[in-house]
């Protein structure tokens, strides 16, 4: 991918807040870096972008993005390797997925092009906030919503597409507990499961307090005409193991995010000779697995979590405890495996680390 001829303006910040920083006690997504990225769009086409020190920005009360829905986001690490380089995991699928999502919300695409490049002179530009401390990474959230000051339903004419940064460490701390939902739903086909769409999110935020309430850490969503089928959890891909195979559910279904963690581990395991099934899943056949002891790893995969290893799984009202987490062979592999790479321990050979 070329970016040589793309440009931005940068404005600088004058003095950095990362002494500010406290490393040891650091919460996940509230503290930002020096800098963010902003590129409009007007007149029907996307204005020359910026890179300007980090601030809050002005918003007119009428703006389209609160009344009507119209935003979408993307999310992904630079890590600091051994080498003491910065690397970005994959940004081009980001890019696609990205485009993919402004599409089916009625938004203007950015080009892949402009997004990798935005995203890589934003990190280079902040690149003291890439820490080399073990388990920490510096989490990028590209963004776009629309802008136009006027309540009437239609897609707005004006939008904003921004990059801001945010030092984190883990996002899970232990191995989550999920629950298997049968009343509330995700996404329904033919709506915007597939975008990684604002409103997505904001409509789970109630099953999920719900079931927080019980003790579990997020919902296992199933389908929304029967809820026979497991789809995704909340903040990440599920993949099974049952018999030695990984099972997880297709993405040919449009009620479900393309994951890029989820694709790249499937696209690792194969080349370890491990079998995999992308197919419905049924809520039966995991919960009978659980039952007789067949179910041998069960594990969430996201940017966020990375590899976010199941202890528990509620079904109605019974806890299917899964085996010890030392006894997982696939799933710590798979871990091991994918920390040593973004931190340049062992050789890139799917090409996956983009180097800032």
């Amino acid at each position: 991918m070329s970016t040589s001829i793309i440009s931005f303006s940068i404005q600088k910040s004058l003095e950095s807040k990362i002494n500010q920083v406290d490393w040891e006690n650091l919460p996940f997504g509230k503290v930002f870096s020096d800098h963010l990225f902003l590129m409009e769009y007007s007149d029907g086409q996307w204005q020359e972008g910026a890179i300007i020190p980090f601030a809050p920005i002005p918003m007119h009360p009428a703006m389209s993005a609160i009344h009507y829905g119209q935003s979408i986001f993307e999310g992904l690490k630079a890590y600091k390797n051994k080498a003491g380089e910065i690397t970005i995991f994959r940004p081009d699928m980001n890019a696609k997925r990205f485009k993919e999502s402004a599409e089916r919300m009625c938004m203007p695409p950015v080009s892949e092009e402009i997004f990798v490049e935005a995203i890589r002179k934003l990190v280079e530009l902040d690149a003291n906030w890439v820490t080399d401390k073990e388990g920490y990474s510096l989490y990028i959230r590209p963004y776009m919503f629309a802008t136009d000051e006027y309540v009437g339903i239609k897609a707005s004419d004006t939008y904003k597409f921004m990059i801001i940064t945010s030092p984190v460490g883990a996002y899970y701390s232990e191995p989550v507990r999920i629950k298997i939902e049968e009343h509330y739903t995700r996404a329904a086909t033919g709506g915007v499961g597939r975008a990684k769409a604002a409103g997505n999110y904001g409509a789970s935020l109630y099953p999920a307090k719900q079931c927080q309430i019980q003790g579990f850490h997020q919902l296992l969503w199933t389908d929304a005409k029967e809820h026979k089928y497991i789809e995704e959890s909340g903040t990440m891909n599920i993949m099974f193991q049952i018999g030695g195979k990984l099972i997880t559910p297709s993405e040919d279904s449009d009620t479900i995010l393309r994951g890029i963690t989820k694709r790249s581990l499937i696209d690792l395991v194969l080349t370890w000779g491990i079998e995999v099934e992308e197919r419905k899943v049924t809520v039966e056949e995991i919960v009978l697995a659980a039952r007789n002891g067949t179910l041998e790893d069960a594990f969430g995969v996201g940017t966020a979590a990375t590899i976010a290893q199941v202890a528990v799984i509620g079904y109605r009202d019974e806890l299917l405890e899964m085996p010890a987490i030392e006894t997982r062979t696939l799933s710590n592999k798979i871990k091991a495996h994918m920390d040593a790479l973004k931190m340049g321990e062992i050789e890139d050979t799917f090409g996956w680390n983009f180097k800032v």
